[in-house]
């Protein structure tokens, strides 16, 4: 039996919303085998992040090392790093091993606005893993901190994907789920436009926005749903247009875990009523 592989490197999320653990669950939806490396330990809940325990880069490395030359794994997500050396060591090994499709999640804060990437390793993340990159997928926020510009309306996500785009990533889809401070995305039959550019193309991808508080891991889901499509075998849109579709469905099934802000429902179209009491 052949079936897709994704590799996931990313934190563990003890509350089991965001992170590996959303990533995991979102692979194993779409119908691809999931295999990790964690590149550090949270101790958080849907509350917001209590403490955050890099790991060595060795033992990073090695769990990287350890899934390439064994499963080889057909895309692979990138998510927290935490610092520069664990970035390092990520882009040293990756330039061993033949070329992946990647998806770089540049997570830099948790929905709560702990940090979890530490501010002198944007340099590195930079410098490092966006040439190997082949699809960032950046939200609002970060991708302003990238341009050091704020981004108020769609032309000036268009100007951010053309300046990002030219910091050496392949591609880039811009998350418009921070919009809210926009006319066009509020009230009755507002809309999430995301923006996609790859050098040639630049497209809007549009899903209605879900009235819920549970978006706990909403970026990790998305760019873990992305890597399952092109490991699949679909094209980068495609891929993006699949993955939209799904956190769509997640978030509209989105029920609450906790006190905070609840994970979306990552398996609504195997189970439902059922998983619950």
């Amino acid at each position: 039996m052949q079936i897709a592989k994704a590799l996931t490197i990313a934190g563990s999320d003890s509350s089991g919303g965001a992170g590996v653990q959303a990533d995991l669950k979102t692979f194993a939806a779409q119908g691809v085998y999931g295999c990790s490396v964690i590149s550090a330990v949270t101790a958080q809940n849907t509350m917001g992040v209590c403490e955050v325990y890099p790991l060595p880069p060795g033992i990073v490395q090695r769990q990287l090392e350890a899934v390439l030359s064994d499963i080889h794994p057909d895309a692979i997500k990138i998510g927290m790093l935490a610092n520069s050396s664990i970035i390092h060591s990520i882009a040293n090994t990756l330039r061993q091993f033949p070329q992946k499709l990647l998806v770089l999640d540049p997570v830099m804060t948790a929905k709560s606005g702990d940090l979890l990437l530490e501010k002198e390793a944007v340099h590195s993340l930079q410098e490092e893993l966006f040439p190997l990159t082949d699809i960032l997928t950046p939200n609002i926020p970060e991708a302003e901190f990238l341009i050091g510009n704020p981004i108020h309306d769609e032309g000036d996500m268009r100007e951010a994907a053309r300046r990002i785009l030219g910091m050496g990533v392949a591609s880039v889809v811009i998350k418009g789920g921070h919009a809210i401070h926009q006319p066009y995305f509020q009230g009755e039959g507002c809309v999430v436009v995301d923006l996609f550019y790859d050098g040639k193309e630049m497209l809007k991808i549009e899903g209605p926005r879900i009235d819920t508080p549970h978006t706990h891991g909403t970026g990790c889901t998305l760019s873990s749903a992305i890597a399952a499509g092109l490991a699949k075998g679909f094209t980068r849109l495609e891929a993006i247009q699949n993955a939209r579709e799904y956190l769509t469905g997640a978030l509209r099934n989105a029920f609450p875990v906790g006190k905070g802000k609840s994970p979306p429902h990552h398996f609504y179209s195997w189970w439902g009523e059922e998983g619950a009491k």
